[in-house]
């Protein structure tokens, strides 16, 4: 589905992108994290075919995006703040995203603006920020493209909202199996959706894993300096605080029986770091101490 070999862009004589890899044939959600200015968005519009790479190599179904016209029949991107024309309504946006979308569900589209309870004749440019995220799920949700990309897909929903939108991706993904992006700087409102995560840092995709494999990885540790420093000899150290003769640090290892006893043994309080926290950690620009 998507193959991308040593791929590098530049806007003028600014690196966006270096050495992209990533090769997915399955149809998964697949989860892309990074922090503000990693390259996220320029990898989508690299899929998508808005922009062409400099070098390397970059395939979506077969076929090159960049200036093909096959590549809307293959890929919808829907972006964070997705532009509606100022004279558009509901109806108008659908009409529009069914001219490009080979697969377009009109009955999907009709269903989900009635659950998301949207005024089909009011104006897009009049709607909160909640509800014009919603006209952008469905019109990525119902154009039922192979590979579907959606940039911060909860950005202004509610907590009633997100969970609507996580119930149809769902359900339309088990109906359709397809390869669905999902990008968000908060990697834990996605992760219950992700079979895989996708990092990108420095310009460049450092992991590709699977979720339960992130998820497992990163332990917070607390208890005295001299207990939590004969415990953390030989580990990475990603995060370090101290109060007093109190520390609390975080490490790059599994959350596993070994360390959960090793820990117990020390008398020093273990849990499971946040995947947030862990991610944030790992692409830090600070180098990580080893112990």
């Amino acid at each position: 589905m998507i193959d991308i070999h040593d791929m590098t862009f530049s806007y003028g004589d600014s690196l966006a992108l270096k050495q992209v890899n990533l090769h997915e044939t399955e149809p998964i959600i697949m989860g892309l994290w990074g922090r503000n200015g990693a390259g996220k968005t320029t990898l989508m519009k690299l899929l998508s075919g808005q922009e062409n790479p400099n070098g390397g190599q970059i395939r979506v179904n077969g076929i090159s995006p960049y200036n093909n016209n096959n590549t809307m029949k293959e890929v919808t991107y829907i972006q964070e703040n997705h532009p509606f024309s100022e004279l558009w309504n509901v109806n108008d946006a659908l009409r529009f995203g069914s001219y490009f979308s080979a697969n377009w569900d009109q009955a999907l589209a009709d269903e989900l603006v009635s659950l998301f309870e949207l005024p089909r004749k009011k104006k897009i440019k009049h709607f909160s920020k909640g509800m014009q995220t919603m006209i952008s799920i469905v019109i990525g949700l119902a154009s039922k493209s192979p590979i579907t990309i959606m940039d911060e897909p909860t950005n202004g929903l509610d907590a009633h909202m997100r969970k609507l939108f996580y119930d149809v991706l769902l359900d339309t993904y088990e109906e359709q199996p397809r390869l669905i992006i999902l990008s968000s700087h908060h990697i834990d409102e996605i992760e219950p959706l992700c079979e895989m995560i996708a990092i990108v840092d420095n310009q460049t995709i450092t992991r590709y894993e699977e979720t339960e494999s992130f998820k497992m990885q990163g332990i917070i540790l607390n208890g005295p300096k001299n207990a939590i420093d004969e415990l953390t000899t030989g580990s990475t150290i990603l995060e370090e605080r101290k109060l007093g003769n109190q520390v609390h640090v975080m490490l790059d290892v599994p959350y596993n029986e070994d360390w959960i006893a090793r820990a117990k043994l020390a008398k020093v309080n273990i849990e499971k770091a946040p995947l947030q926290d862990y991610l944030v950690n790992i692409t830090s620009k600070k180098e990580p101490v080893k112990k």
